[in-house]
């Protein structure tokens, strides 16, 4: 056996390695380490006969009293399939982890157990899952299991993806198709850029905070990203101009009106159409005005929907997305995913991911996600590698009593 661990890799050499592994994926990628900056962090590697046949970057949190934990995002990336080459990277791991006073070493890998289809979820797991596990249990790591809710690991195990498949885009279902059109009809149109559209962006997360009460991320972070991904990070930006469509509504309102006043009373049937299109047309002014009078009477774009999405090697991970829920009926999030598909499959992007799901799929976030008739990937989920065992039992105990 001529392996060599280290502890520094090249940038170049490092991200060439990941981005051509079949797990390739963000979190894995070497300038994440600059995203995490309340880390610590090391980048390793394993060389056979001065090869690299493994790499994966090292996140590195202090805790009290002098102790750390290690954390491999989404890694490491090597052959699972190659015991001597896991055990290994995990024995010099450890090693390495004594000198930060580590208790545990968690890693989340990305191996799928299980892809299908969100109507034809099932439970089965893939022949190679009983081998990884085992692997695995040899060199004393213990998985925390087939979680099924998202809060129950570090990582989502349920990821929702759209495969740059042909045909993928007719492949949509048809009312999301007609809710494309909606946004169309609508006049939503798309910005596409980096770091210059970061300060909307953060306005409309803002309000997706408050709307659903949860806390994201402030413009800081998001600028962050745009400035460390660069032209590998986007952001889609839906913009209406409802000037302009106030314009239109008032414009065709005038013209309803004449029509009516020429129709003849007995035709009942007529007026009636035209007094439904009056009153359609009289509540979208309505609401254009309550618009209009917070933004101005301006003849501008305003936006009203983005997503902040990063590509690294042949993957594109949609990170963060915001939207103003008064223009929640111009429907602008299913253009705009849409959008950011076809941007990442344009660069070579062989999937996107949409984020997280819950294993039970059946909340809100997984029907909003089915709009885009994407796959469920079923990863193996968490590990944790006790460095320290006896002072890691005692930290899993004390996490467990304050968890109740």
């Amino acid at each position: 056996m001529n392996y060599r661990f280290v502890t520094n890799i090249n940038k170049n050499e490092y991200d060439a390695f990941v981005q051509s592994s079949p797990y390739v994926n963000l979190l894995q990628s070497y300038d994440w380490a600059l995203i995490k900056h309340n880390w610590k962090h090391i980048h390793t590697g394993v060389y056979k006969d001065e090869k690299l046949v493994g790499a994966g970057l090292v996140l590195i949190k202090e805790l009290p009293l002098k102790m750390s934990m290690f954390y491999i995002p989404r890694g490491p990336i090597l052959d699972f399939k190659d015991k001597e080459l896991i055990c290994f990277y995990f024995e010099k791991l450890k090693k390495e982890a004594k000198k930060h006073h580590c208790l545990f070493i968690k890693f989340d890998p990305m191996i799928h157990v299980n892809d299908y289809k969100s109507y034809e979820a099932n439970d089965n797991k893939y022949k190679d899952t009983d081998l990884y596990l085992n692997i695995f249990k040899e060199i004393g790591a213990q998985h925390h299991g087939f979680t099924i809710n998202i809060h129950e690991s570090v990582q989502p195990r349920f990821l929702s993806n759209v495969y740059n498949e042909e045909g993928w885009m007719d492949n949509l279902p048809k009312h999301t198709k007609r809710l494309i059109k909606d946004a169309d009809k609508r006049n939503v149109r798309m910005i596409c850029g980096n770091a210059e559209l970061v300060d909307e962006f953060s306005r409309l997360v803002e309000l997706t905070e408050e709307r659903k009460h949860i806390s994201l991320r402030n413009k800081e972070y998001f600028k962050l990203l745009m400035d460390t991904y660069k032209e590998d990070g986007v952001i889609f930006l839906a913009c209406t101009n409802v000037y302009q469509l106030n314009e239109e509504a008032s414009k065709k309102y005038e013209e309803l009106m004449e029509e009516k006043s020429k129709t003849p009373e007995n035709a009942k049937k007529k007026l009636r159409r035209l007094q439904d299109q009056l009153n359609s047309i009289s509540k979208d002014m309505n609401e254009y005005k309550e618009i209009l009078d917070e933004f101005g009477y301006e003849d501008q774009d305003i936006a009203i929907a983005g997503i902040l999405s990063i590509k690294y090697g042949n993957t594109c991970d949609m990170l963060y997305a915001g939207m103003d829920k008064r223009f929640k009926k111009f429907m602008p999030q299913y253009k705009e995913y849409v959008e950011n598909f076809k941007w990442a499959f344009d660069k070579g992007c062989i999937w996107s991911s949409m984020g997280g799901v819950e294993g039970t799929l059946d909340d809100g976030l997984t029907k909003f996600k089915d709009n885009f008739n994407p796959t469920i990937n079923e990863l193996i989920g968490e590990f944790d590698l006790p460095v320290n065992k006896m002072l890691y039992n005692l930290s899993q105990i004390a996490y467990k009593l304050l968890k109740k």
